[in-house]
């Protein structure tokens, strides 16, 4: 068979996208899916690791799950074909390994024979992350020397199961794991066989739902109450089951993942959408479940006021000080100092003050400035009082900010008898909506903590639910700092804790503490 030019084609990568946390895929699958144009996507692949696509790239759900596949495997083949003739550079984002219990085979081979070859990801399999991830390591030298993956959902076209329970059984009995996907519709039936196969009925055994990721649930208990307590404590699919006698292994160390400061908190946080990754990285590392609720938009300033910036930082050497009160500030900072062919000479003879580490290390990562001043408290008054320190009379000052920024530093400045240029270098506009799984959480009431990072969040956030504000009366609130707290008290909501120091870090500590006790 002659194939077709493959180089006159578009490209697929099979790409694993490991158990569910977004930080267990691998670096070469990570490259994959920010580059790719089209991406494929299975129901398990979390909405996080969907986030690293590029801005323009098109996300294609054939949600296959059991007895819900929005697409059908033959429609699945021909969708991948059909991207790839158009030119396309696509990524199939497969939950787990491509080639364990997944028919990444039969996607490649398929290709593959209509002349686009795949380049193969693996990525880490469930059956090992899910149970490390509640504490059980499926091999162990002193208890269990062999670990086998097992199927509970075969192909339905077989006449009969080739699964052989007996010798899962013995193997079991002989001190190997047996790691069971897609079983949990037939857990009853399992159970039950392997029991009658001679498998001891006080045979440790385990379930693990949605392992490695904020929804993990499990537990441990014998073979003959495996299903009894499954049903108890209503565990659903998807999950792997694990027997053996690794699963009475409980040693201190080993249920690390489970033992984080924010393990089944679920969290709103209210910044942009492009702000809100720092935020959520630091959540979810501590075990919360995010949700996105951005409540402005940060868009660029009309041309007239580009101008006037575009003007004073042509004219920087006239200035003692730059002032720059967030990162959105800086970034559009940078975009105008490339639009206008500077670069660090520029800022040569330039004092620079930030409010905040967040916006000193966006000046240090972006545009690679120091800055001159960070005050104690990243707040207006503080900044203010840092820079009075010295006398203010007659020195000049630009000030870049957001065009609703409070009035506060700049009266306090011109008031010292401060020359002022208080330049809005970004504009910041209320969201459309909120996200509607945001809305289904609060009205179910299951978010447990929302977050605020300034004054504007809290009123958009507000204007947003509107009859519904009262939903946030009954949710835990981190406020960032004594602005944003004291908004939230004129609009009768009490900050349950307060970020020391004023950023995002400082949030996350509030939180966790605020847990701790």
């Amino acid at each position: 068979m002659t194939l077709p030019d493959e180089k006159s084609f578009g490209r697929v990568c099979l790409v694993g996208a490991g158990p569910g946390d977004p930080g267990l895929i691998t670096v070469r699958g990570m490259q994959l899916l920010r580059a790719a144009q089209v991406i494929v996507h299975d129901a398990l692949v979390l909405p996080s690791l969907l986030r690293e696509a590029r801005a323009d790239a098109q996300l294609i759900d054939v949600g296959k799950r059991h007895a819900d596949h929005k697409m059908t495997q033959d429609a699945i083949n021909a969708l991948l074909l059909e991207q790839a003739k158009a030119g396309r550079f696509v990524v199939r984002l497969k939950g787990g390994d491509p080639f364990v219990f997944g028919r990444g085979a039969e996607e490649a081979v398929y290709l593959a024979k209509h002349g686009v070859i795949c380049e193969i990801i693996p990525g880490i399999t469930a059956g090992v992350a899910a149970p490390a991830m509640a504490g059980i390591p499926v091999t162990h030298r002193h208890f269990a020397s062999s670990v086998t993956f097992v199927t509970g959902h075969e192909d339905p076209a077989k006449s009969a199961s080739t699964t052989d329970l007996a010798a899962l059984a013995s193997l079991i009995t002989t001190g190997g794991t047996v790691c069971i996907y897609m079983g949990m519709n037939r857990l009853d039936a399992i159970t039950d066989q392997l029991l009658e196969h001679g498998l001891p009925s006080d045979t440790p055994a385990a379930v693990v739902q949605w392992g490695a990721t904020p929804m993990q649930r499990s537990l441990r208990t014998t073979l003959d109450r495996l299903s009894s307590l499954v049903d108890e404590e209503e565990l659903k699919a998807p999950a792997v089951i694990v027997i053996g006698k690794v699963v009475a292994i409980e040693e201190p160390g080993l249920d690390f993942y489970m033992k984080r400061a924010m393990v089944g908190q679920r969290v709103v946080i209210t910044r942009t959408r492009d702000q809100a990754s720092d935020l959520r990285e630091k959540l979810e590392a501590l075990g919360a479940q995010v949700l996105e609720a951005p409540t402005i938009q940060v868009q660029p300033m009309t041309q007239d006021a580009q101008q006037r910036v575009d003007q004073a930082l042509r004219s920087l050497d006239n200035y003692n000080w730059l002032v720059v009160t967030s990162a959105n500030g800086v970034d559009a900072l940078a975009q105008r100092v490339k639009a206008l062919a500077l670069d660090g000479r520029a800022f040569a003879n330039v004092k620079i003050a930030a409010v905040g580490q967040a916006t000193a290390l966006a000046l240090e990562t972006s545009l690679g400035l120091r800055a001159d001043l960070l005050p104690e408290k990243f707040v207006a008054e503080s900044l203010a009082a840092s820079l009075l320190k010295e006398d203010a009379k007659g020195q000049r000052y630009l000030l870049l900010r957001a065009d609703i920024a409070r009035d506060t530093l700049p009266q306090l400045l011109i008031e010292a008898g401060a020359l002022v240029d208080d330049l809005p270098v970004y504009r910041t506009l209320p969201a459309i909506q909120l996200p509607e799984d945001v809305m289904e959480a609060l009205r179910a009431g299951e978010v447990d903590w929302i977050t605020f990072t300034s004054s504007s969040t809290v009123r958009n956030m507000i204007a947003l639910l509107g009859e519904e504000h009262t939903l946030l009366r009954s949710v835990k609130i981190a406020s960032i700092g004594p602005i944003t707290s004291q908004t939230l008290r004129e609009t009768d909501l009490s900050p349950t804790v307060e970020a020391s120091p004023s950023d995002i870090q400082g949030l996350v500590s509030a939180i966790a503490t605020h847990l701790a006790v």
